[in-house]
């Protein structure tokens, strides 16, 4: 059984968790993957389903921010003029964007044609992290194949590490992979939950820092090491607090606090990017009015959903750590489990 952070003994920061501490305590929200896994490919492409119903009929309150622009995610333009998401969330590497991108336009064509929609436009969200140092990445081995198989495996209680668009990352030198958590929040005696999914592949080993600790020196020296903060990491953040997407920016932004204590400095070569949605303050295509009513949360109780979001981030990038196994690339290349490299942690989680 994968384990997380905390079965090492390692506790991120004093909010509570949801049940599973992934980003799935979202009611409505699901996740799915698709590995290939072969000699020479290390990939794959998670999904994020964001509701039950169809996000195009009923749009997804969104938002996004970029902390460093080296990275080929698509759609976000439009959710950043708009303030919406309409499709499912698909990560994957590379080279296989523009794939993904296509396979999600057929499935969303499919999906409202069931529900007697003609589609004629839509805008789908792919984000992506280069994973050629494992995987042969020029053979596009992600399609519509595979994101079908990713939608069609949808889940609450999903696998993290090296699965789906993980299967081949690198972070801080050491397998990186899909890694999750969650925070509740209360207000106004309700409670509500916000949740992270990463996908890690960035950062320099001597800079990483575990559950406050520097570790990177000591790491540097067990491992092939990696001498730049480069590589990127995707950062999906779902809640069900009714924000506005001025406000939802406001809170993703914040996923970068989580990212820089685990000693990330956003370097060149890293695409750092945040992507969040709601699924409270649905936004209706055929509602027949003009004007829609919404609630917003106050702005100056905006603090502890700040909070969430940066401390879900930076455990959710340890677990992705945490569960991934050491891998061999297509190269040779090994790339090791963070398990392997801290016998201390190994340790305490058998004690566990």
């Amino acid at each position: 059984m994968k384990k997380g952070i905390r079965d090492y003994g390692i506790v991120i920061g004093s909010g509570q968790t949801g049940p599973m501490n992934k980003i799935t305590d979202v009611p409505g929200v699901m996740v799915g993957h698709c590995t290939v896994d072969t000699k020479e490919h290390k990939t794959g492409v998670t999904v994020i389903l964001p509701c039950e119903d169809n996000p195009f009929t009923n749009k997804l309150t969104a938002a996004a921010y970029v902390h460093n622009g080296f990275g080929k995610t698509q759609g976000l333009l439009q959710v950043e003029e708009l303030g919406a998401l309409e499709t499912p969330i698909a990560l994957t590497n590379t080279l296989n964007v523009g794939l993904v991108h296509d396979a999600l336009v057929d499935y969303m064509i499919d999906r409202c044609s069931r529900d007697g929609i003609e589609l004629t436009s839509v805008n789908p969200v792919v984000g992506e992290c280069n994973d050629g140092s494992l995987s042969r990445i020029q053979k596009r081995a992600v399609g519509k194949v595979q994101v079908n198989k990713a939608i069609a495996s949808a889940c609450k209680d999903f696998e993290e590490g090296c699965v789906g668009a993980g299967t081949g990352t690198v972070c801080f030198g050491l397998k990186g992979g899909i890694g999750s958590a969650s925070r509740i929040m209360t207000y106004d005696g309700t409670e509500y939950t916000l949740g992270v999914l990463v996908q890690s592949n960035f950062g320099k080993t001597a800079d990483f820092m575990l559950g406050g600790k520097h570790e990177g020196k000591e790491l540097a020296g067990r491992i092939e090491e990696a001498k730049l903060d480069a590589g990127s990491i995707m950062m999906i953040v779902a809640t069900d607090l009714p924000v506005s997407d001025r406000q939802l920016k406001r809170i993703i932004k914040r996923a970068g606090v989580g990212l820089s204590r685990c000693g990330s400095y956003m370097g060149h070569g890293s695409g750092d990017i945040a992507i969040g949605f709601t699924t409270a303050n649905r936004i209706p295509v055929n509602s027949g009015r003009e004007i829609l009513s919404v609630k917003v949360l106050r702005e100056d109780r905006l603090e502890a959903a700040f909070r969430a979001a940066a401390e879900a981030t930076e455990e959710a990038i340890l677990n992705s750590l945490a569960s991934a196994e050491t891998t061999t690339g297509y190269q040779g290349t090994v790339r090791y489990g963070l398990s392997q490299v801290y016998p201390k942690y190994t340790e305490k989680a058998r004690e566990i």
